[in-house]
């Protein structure tokens, strides 16, 4: 009877220390459950961010070069890609044509100062004869006329000489600016024309280049309303100075400005035209290239949230902050911009706040979270 006794008394220990090993092994899987993820506490600080715009580029100056006489390309001097100064010949066109013409202008003008000579001489004789009346009134006025219409004749003809004159001249094409010469799609022996729908090379001056760019209204309405000047051109004088990135990453050397914003919005798009300058005196960007204009812009006593440190889900911006009691949260956020690798939030989320910045994906909400700095 004893050894029985003893025997339940040692089953009960046994029950009791399996379950209380029970118990202790479930703590320690429902303590293993809970995940460790680094948590950061938001604090306000300044915050400079960048804005950037694909923007096409084009030489300040930019110059279709035409002909202004018919006939066949006689003599390029220049090559495609040359730089030529204001004044320097480009093309000669044959001109034996218009030099006939010119010989032309100016046999009739000879012939003019003749007739005026003659016409001189008439009204010069009947003057002498009205006096002693030996012709009529009718006479001398019709000698008179004949003298008026010879002068008109001579300064008609003058004028014809000048204008074969100009018409030559324009055998020669010369630049009317200096810059780079563009492509040269004809050859020497094509012919040419007024007409002619493409033009004989492009010349663009490149010291100073232009980059467009489009706008968005939001984008547009940020950067004028944060200007204190009065008027819309003191306003856009008081942006900011831009830079230009590059097709290849690296950013351009010189900074630039706004220099033209359009008057009215693209109905198709939404946006408008935006024009920025750039010098180029060592010329290294040529009318086509291609870039990045970077509008910066300085924030002051903000919140900066890391992007990893976020969820786009919808096109919103989620973060998982926590409560008091360490429970994931998950909060949508306004983001004004983005600095670095930060988000510039200004809604949702408030100094001293604290987010869980790694594993967001693998967080449930309301789930429980171990905090690491």
């Amino acid at each position: 009877m004893a050894g029985l006794k003893n025997y339940v008394v040692f089953i009960g220990i046994a029950v009791c220390s399996f379950l209380v090993s029970c118990g202790s092994k479930k703590d320690s899987e429902k303590q293993a459950a809970i995940k460790k993820l680094p948590v950061l506490t938001l604090q306000r600080s300044d915050a400079n961010i960048d804005t950037d715009y694909p923007a096409r580029i084009e030489g300040k100056v930019m110059v279709d070069i035409r002909s202004q006489a018919d006939g066949y390309i006689e003599k390029i001097f220049v090559d495609e890609g040359a730089y030529v100064k204001a004044g320097q010949p480009l093309f000669k066109i044959n001109d034996h044509a218009l030099k006939e013409q010119l010989n032309t202008a100016k046999a009739s003008f000879n012939a003019a100062k003749a007739t005026l000579k003659n016409a001189t001489l008439e009204l010069k004789k009947n003057k002498e004869l009205s006096t002693s009346n030996v012709v009529s009134d009718y006479q001398l006025k019709a000698a008179q006329a004949n003298f008026e219409h010879a002068k008109a004749q001579v300064a008609q003809n003058a004028s014809l000489v000048e204008v074969a004159k100009v018409n030559l001249a324009f055998a020669i094409i010369k630049a009317p600016v200096s810059g780079y010469i563009g492509s040269i799609p004809k050859r020497i022996g094509n012919l040419v024309s007024k007409g002619d729908a493409l033009p004989l090379t492009t010349l663009s001056d490149v010291s100073e280049v232009y980059a467009y760019f489009s706008m968005t209204e939001k984008d547009y309405l940020r950067f004028i309303s944060r200007s204190e000047a009065k008027s819309f051109q003191d306003k856009v004088s008081a942006m900011p100075k831009v830079k230009l990135m590059l097709a290849d990453g690296n950013a351009f050397a010189n900074q630039g400005r706004i220099q033209m914003i359009d008057g009215q919005f693209d109905k198709a798009t939404g946006a408008i035209s935006v024009r920025a300058i750039f010098s180029n005196k060592e010329n290294i960007l040529r009318s086509g290239n291609t870039g990045r204009v970077v509008l910066p812009e300085n924030y002051k006593d903000v919140i900066l949230v890391p992007v990893l440190a976020t969820l786009d889900v919808q096109n919103k911006i989620f973060v998982y902050r926590l409560s008091q009691d360490n429970k994931a949260e998950r909060v949508a956020v306004t983001v004004n911009g983005k600095s670095g690798d930060n988000y510039l939030v200004s809604g949702g989320l408030h100094a001293g706040d604290r987010i869980v910045t790694k594993d967001l994906t693998l967080i449930q909400e309301g789930e429980q979270i171990t905090p690491e700095k």
